[in-house]
């Protein structure tokens, strides 16, 4: 169930009400007149089902809510009401199924913001993948994989397409190549200053590295497995199923491509390099097709089911 807090200006409150009581899945429904101080109007409280949300959120934005009031949507984790369950029975589909174009668009704008703690995540993921490629440790490359904070901005650049949001899409491919510019030049510094100090050597870069040689070697699976974490990496945003999204974050080689590029960088070992940033643009590039043909997938999927809807008869 979801939760939504409005404030509504006086001459829409009716309005406002009419469509929760004739939207299917709502219910908890509370009006107090003249609450709202700023900006001035009523207060509107509801709960409604999560399938039934973005139909309601949408109805009540073609009132303007938004533009002279205010709409709040809090996920509610628990609820014991037995209209609260016959109001999930009510609409149609499951909440696990459904998408809410406005959260998923708010979410990824928060997470594919350049700001210094995204940079720096980038930076030190990369930094952690450079010591797991030279020491072909595994281990440290799953935890970079969890660490890279680079999936916010490729599911911004695919909401933004999807959305026809151009400014949006574009300001999300910035911060995911400045980030990954920013953090593949940290980590060439990083690479010589270990050399400095004798924790790297270039023969432990030319040796056989059986656990991570796949990093700078993509094949024809480099590709699939990028499309593969595109689609599930979307379903688990548009699901809320963030579990499911550590899980692709640790799938695809994006953030130790990135770093095994700028070691090779470091050392002059321009095949490796060219190598690694082969893989990385092949599994960014899988990940947002992937990823704009998911969502354009659920997008049909949300038009026929909202063809299909039904409204409750008005009281």
């Amino acid at each position: 169930m979801l939760h939504l807090r409005m404030i509504t200006p006086a001459d829409r409150t009716d309005a406002v009400v009419s469509v929760i009581e004739s939207t299917v899945g709502t219910t908890h429904l509370v009006v107090l007149p003249g609450a709202a101080r700023d900006p001035r109007g009523d207060l509107v409280l509801c709960d409604v089902a999560r399938e039934a949300g973005d139909e309601l959120l949408h109805e009540l934005r073609e009132l303007g809510v938004e533009k002279d009031g205010s709409i709040a949507v809090e996920n509610i984790d628990l609820s014991l009401s037995r209209r609260a369950d016959a109001a999930e029975e009510e609409a149609p589909g499951e909440g696990a199924d459904a998408v809410l174009w406005e959260q998923l668009a708010e979410a990824t704008h928060e997470e594919s913001t350049l700001t210094i703690t995204y940079v720096a995540f980038m930076v030190l993921a990369t930094m952690i993948a450079a010591c797991g490629v030279v020491l072909d440790n595994a281990i440290l490359i799953v935890g970079a994989m969890a660490v890279g904070p680079e999936f916010g901005p490729l599911a911004g650049v695919c909401t933004g397409v999807v959305q026809r949001r151009p400014r949006f899409a574009l300001r999300s491919l910035t911060a995911l190549l400045i980030g990954f510019a920013v953090a593949i030049a940290a980590t060439t510094v990083f690479s010589l200053g270990m050399d400095a100090i004798g924790q790297f050597h270039a023969g432990m870069l030319d040796r056989p590295r059986p656990n991570t040689g796949f990093i700078w070697q993509p094949d024809s699976f480099s590709f699939v497995v990028s499309l593969l974490a595109g689609i599930a990496g979307v379903l688990s945003l548009t699901s809320a199923k963030s579990g499911a999204l550590v899980g692709v974050a640790i799938s695809v080689t994006t953030v130790p491509a990135g770093a095994n590029a700028a070691v090779a960088l470091s050392y002059g070992e321009f095949a490796q390099m060219w190598g690694s940033a082969e893989q990385l643009l092949l599994n960014l590039g899988g990940i947002m097709l992937a990823g704009v043909l998911t969502l354009y997938a659920q997008k049909a999927l949300w038009r026929t089911q909202r063809g299909r809807w039904t409204r409750r008869p008005t009281t």
